[in-house]
């Protein structure tokens, strides 16, 4: 059974920095795009970022964008969420996952596989 567990998470200061992990076991994490995605109290998951399999091209969401740093460590089985600036809007359980699709958008894919998420509170 795939497994992806993510970590990093935590209290964080406005404009502060944490930087997540989404560690995969039972896949070869270089086969697949990967996506990280968020939930905060009361709302819909929306998606932060992709990063593609084949190019490492990456897409971000507007909110996020020029802040938050999406990469990969095939090697290591492992992608990252870089956040720095972090806003208390940030705030939500953040889950990383994965597809064989090739993935060239933020949107409109479905992911096969998906962690359990780890929680990200900014918070003075």
């Amino acid at each position: 059974q795939v497994h992806l567990v993510e970590s990093g998470g935590g209290l964080v200061q406005p404009g502060g920095s944490l930087k997540l992990s989404c560690v995969a076991s039972r896949i070869t994490l270089a086969y697949y795009a990967i996506g990280w995605f968020r939930q905060a109290p009361g709302k819909e998951r929306e998606p932060v970022s992709t990063i593609t399999s084949s190019d490492h091209s990456t897409h971000y969401a507007d909110s996020v964008k020029g802040r938050f740093t999406i990469s990969r460590d095939d090697g290591r089985n492992t992608a990252y969420l870089q956040m720095n600036s972090v806003k208390p809007e940030d705030t939500a359980v953040y889950y990383c996952a994965v597809t064989l699709a090739p993935v060239y958008a933020l949107t409109g894919y479905e992911f096969e596989y998906w962690g359990q998420g780890t929680q990200v509170t900014v918070s003075p």
